[in-house]
């Protein structure tokens, strides 16, 4: 973690989460008194965030042996990680703004766990462990792959097979363990809890539609009254976030490639265009589809100068950034979360290095 000294804030912050959570803390008073999950490891792959943090607390309330690393490079709260382990003794593994070999020696370290159980926002933990399962090591990043090559054959073959299960959180997720069991190569039953009507329909919809809106707020402090807000994607984090734009008076345009649902937004009352069309007109541009190079380089070329590009999907996949890099000039740092490129002679300015902007430069929900 960055810094221990930091717990204190951390624990402030986590408890007034914690207010807003009595389903959780109803479910915490039963695991102290049952010990569910006594004797298990636990390994969890998540955004390190106050309301994490009063979940890893209620499953080691449990019994369990709690293992948290970081699920993305830039959500980490630091406070909050030093308030887990001060105060808890949790496992933690996170700094936020940890480079790309931290990231995976640090999931690495959730792997080291052993755990019996997992759990994934993105499913870089599970990925990980079917690498190994399927001996693609190569696949892996250097940190787990370095430290996978000293353990002997059965070690590996009892990484995974010790297992008993998961749960994977997001959308982006989902859809690559799916993809996993349609190729019947999933070891293990995965709890898809994206796929919970109290998920999808309210954390997706109305947690991701507000936190989105405040990252972009909190990175730019634009004003969104007046904007042309393009949203890539009428899922139910999409549509949540077309909804609170609108309700800051942005002018809003939807691409979406399924017809049902592009049909849906333009009876919801938006515009509906390909993203080459809304290229032009947009003012700020906002991914949500769990994809990927949805805005890609032919888009920003004639993008107005000055827009504003910004992802709040799980990966930084759904901008090109790499056909940004090539043929773009910088980037040039203006704020704490904005970086300029020149492109063609004008400006383009993409968010928090094209990562979920709602965890990057806020703080979830």
């Amino acid at each position: 973690i960055k810094d221990l000294n930091l717990a204190a804030e951390g624990r402030r912050r986590t408890e007034w989460a914690e207010r807003s959570m009595p389903v959780l803390r109803q479910l915490r008073e039963r695991f102290t008194r049952e010990r569910p999950l006594a004797g298990r490891r636990l390994s969890a792959c998540l955004h390190v965030t106050t309301e994490t943090a009063n979940l890893a607390v209620t499953l080691q309330a449990g019994g369990a042996d709690v293992a948290l690393c970081a699920s993305n490079p830039l959500s980490t709260q630091d406070d909050v990680a030093a308030h887990l382990v001060r105060d808890h003794g949790i496992k933690v593994f996170a700094i936020k703004g940890e480079d790309h070999a931290t990231y995976y020696s640090h999931l690495r370290a959730a792997l080291e766990h052993r755990p019996d159980i997992t759990m994934d926002d993105g499913a870089d933990l599970v990925g990980a462990l079917h690498m190994v399962a399927l001996n693609r090591l190569d696949d892996l990043a250097p940190p787990v792959r370095q430290w996978v090559e000293t353990l002997p054959a059965a070690q590996r073959k009892a990484l995974v097979s010790g297992v008993i299960g998961s749960t994977e959180e997001t959308t982006t997720g989902v859809i690559r363990l799916k993809a996993m069991a349609r190729d019947g190569v999933l070891q293990f039953p995965v709890i898809a809890v994206n796929d919970s009507d109290t998920k999808h329909l309210f954390d997706n919809r109305y947690g991701t539609g507000q936190s989105t809106l405040d990252g972009i707020l909190r990175a730019t402090n634009l004003l969104i009254a007046g904007s042309t807000m393009v949203v890539a994607g009428y899922g139910w984090c999409g549509r949540g976030f077309a909804l609170r734009a609108r309700g800051a008076g942005a002018n809003v345009v939807v691409t979406e490639i399924d017809p049902l649902k592009a049909l849906e937004a333009q009876m919801d009352g938006y515009r509906v265009a390909p993203m080459a069309e809304a290229a032009r007109i947009g003012d700020v541009f906002v991914t949500l589809t769990g994809n990927v190079n949805v805005i890609r380089l032919e888009h920003m070329r004639v993008m107005k100068d000055g827009a504003v590009v910004a992802n709040s999907g799980h990966f930084n996949v759904e901008i090109d950034l790499e056909g940004l890099k090539q043929a773009g000039q910088g980037p040039t740092r203006v704020r704490e979360f904005v970086e300029e490129w020149r492109l063609d002679g004008k400006r383009i300015f993409v968010l928090a290095d094209g990562r979920l902007i709602n965890l990057a430069a806020a703080e979830g929900h």
